[in-house]
């Protein structure tokens, strides 16, 4: 099984020792939301260059601030620093509360824009010149030099129908966010695969991310999980994928319980179409650091296993 955690740290050297330790204990990839120091990508090369194997990839870096030329160009300087094909690039379109609340950026045409823009970075990132004519996108670029290893995979942070076409086509495959084993049987999966298959393309990655705790009171820890990560519940695209899952919130998409209800919902994401689980353990209880131990005893051994 093909088992990721979240890439995390408060400083690069933080960032480097958890790369390290993951990939000792056999984790095949890390995977770093936008806001690690900022900006992930000096980190991920560092820590890359300390580390031979386990993938490093965005989960995800967001469409709007970045033209895509930059982000072609951003993410094949990280592969060369890195190495071989371990650098993945997931990008996503982020939300209307960032992109047009807090940085004032028009998000009226989300699925426009990053079909447009995928259009434009997809291509860089195979090393072909761009020549793109859209409504959002008007891009006459070269591509950046491919690093050693050959084009930067792709992946985009596909929740609704318009942009799992998207990946499909154009795309290695999408990276999810709360998107539960009954999501991804009946919504994700046949909807990427028919794409992929329609542009003759090889089939697609699905990494299913979600909060995991090994802890007894399973109440306790979705109540726990519905309070941390409440702000998924009130954002539109995470609504429909929760609604996809035939669950009410974020409390329930989770996995918690004893090891051997975590492990049958880990499996169940692979069975349900997942090729990639993205783990990320979030602590329960008075005993937190108790919790966190259980819960990475548990994703080392499925990971090594």
């Amino acid at each position: 099984m093909r088992i990721g955690l979240t890439g995390f740290g408060t400083s690069v050297e933080q960032v480097v020792r958890q790369a390290e330790r993951a990939e000792a204990d056999g984790f095949a990839a890390l995977w770093y939301p936008s806001a690690v120091l900022g900006d992930p990508l000096v980190a991920m090369a560092l820590a890359g260059r300390a580390t031979s194997s386990i993938e490093l990839g965005t989960a995800v870096l967001p469409s709007y601030t970045c033209h895509p030329v930059l982000q072609a160009g951003r993410a094949t300087g990280t592969a060369a620093a890195i190495g071989g094909r371990r650098f993945t690039l997931g990008i996503g379109p982020s939300h209307r509360p960032v992109i047009q609340d807090r940085y004032g950026m028009s998000f009226a045409t989300p699925g426009r824009h990053t079909e447009e823009y995928i259009g434009v970075l997809a291509p860089l990132l195979r090393g072909e010149a761009v020549s793109f004519d859209g409504q959002e996108y008007r891009v006459r670029a070269q591509p950046p030099a491919l690093p050693e290893g050959g084009p930067v995979p792709l992946l985009l942070a596909a929740l609704g129908p318009r942009l799992l076409r998207v990946a499909g086509q154009r795309t290695a495959g999408t990276i999810l966010w709360m998107g539960t084993a009954t999501a991804i049987e009946k919504h994700v999966a046949p909807r990427i695969r028919e794409a992929a298959a329609a542009a003759g393309r090889a089939q697609p990655r699905i990494v299913a991310g979600l909060p995991v705790a090994v802890h007894d009171d399973v109440a306790e820890a979705r109540a726990e999980a519905a309070s941390v990560y409440s702000v998924y519940g009130t954002l539109p695209n995470y609504q429909r994928i929760l609604a996809h899952g035939g669950v009410a919130g974020p409390g329930d998409a989770v996995l918690v319980g004893d090891e051997a209800a975590v492990e049958a919902g880990i499996r169940a994401l692979f069975e349900a179409g997942a090729t990639d689980v993205w783990a990320a353990p979030f602590p329960v209880g008075d005993d937190r650091s108790a919790s966190r131990k259980r819960t990475r005893a548990l994703l080392t051994g499925l990971a090594a296993g």
